[in-house]
């Protein structure tokens, strides 16, 4: 991982897709009110990926109509260890010492993996 404090990172450029909460409330099939409680119960992430752009969500947080598998609990962990939004999305984005980047293993249902590391953080 990088030297850089994971606040510090730049997020338009580690994150390649962003969709605005109402883009977000449309594939999920819920309200923006519901998007809203959903990134406060850290069942999904958000934050301004560029001044001026207003929160949004990593597009690839969200997979058929859901949050991607595992995302809920890792987002969990990783508050549970201090971390805020921005430095979740940028450490999910990042190259750890996975085999690929921990959004990539969520997506292959590699969740277990990334919360075991994730979890290592705490300590």
């Amino acid at each position: 991982m990088s030297d850089i404090p994971l606040a510090d990172h730049d997020l338009a450029a580690l994150v390649p897709e962003w969709i605005d909460w109402a883009e977000t409330a449309r594939q999920l099939g819920v309200t923006v009110a519901k998007v809203r409680t959903m990134i406060r119960e850290h069942q999904l992430a958000a934050a301004v990926p560029s001044p001026g752009a207003g929160q949004q969500v990593p597009a690839g947080f969200v997979v058929d109509g859901e949050p991607v598998k595992g995302l809920p609990g890792l987002l969990t962990v990783l508050h549970d260890a201090g971390f805020d939004d921005r430095e979740c999305i940028a450490w999910i984005h990042l190259d750890a010492d996975l085999p690929g980047r921990p959004i990539d293993a969520l997506r292959e249902n590699r969740g277990s993996e990334v919360k075991r590391r994730a979890q290592a953080l705490g300590f």
